[in-house]
């Protein structure tokens, strides 16, 4: 069953990256996010693929793949492709679903603008990048 725009913006808003926004920049966000389903195996995401947006785990688990190496098991409340909102460039990994999964599906140029007019979604998002930067440093294998 699908979520409703209440619903949307609650899983939104506990997310560190959308953590402070405006009130009208998460109003956007849900109005704009949208569900999608895989089925487990499916890759939702495939590296070296050009990204279109970012992701976020309602149900189910995925796991982040760069060649053969497995990166992370990510669960609800988790994210991913919040790269290629910012640089638009192919995928450094890909991302199957372990077992059925739900995500809500934020297109990059819906959130491209809302970083141009949200300083507080901008930080969130720069606070985002650098703290899996340093985590890859510290962790080089996962």
């Amino acid at each position: 069953m699908p979520l409703s725009d209440d619903e949307k913006a609650a899983v939104l808003a506990r997310l560190p990256l959308f953590a402070g926004v405006s009130s009208d920049s998460l109003t956007r966000l849900t109005a704009v996010a949208g569900e999608q389903d895989f089925a487990a195996g499916y890759y939702i995401v495939r590296q070296g693929q050009v990204g279109t947006g970012l992701y976020v785990l309602l149900e189910g688990r995925v796991r982040v793949i760069r060649g053969s190496d497995e990166l992370a098991v990510l669960v609800p409340g988790d994210f991913f492709g919040e790269l290629a909102v910012i640089d638009q460039r192919p995928r450094g990994a890909s991302v199957e679903a372990i077992e059925a999964t739900r995500c809500l599906a934020l297109a990059s140029w819906d959130l491209l603008d809302l970083l141009e007019h949200d300083p507080q979604l901008s930080l969130n998002l720069i606070r985002g990048l650098v703290a899996r930067i340093r985590d890859q440093g510290e962790h080089p294998h996962h």
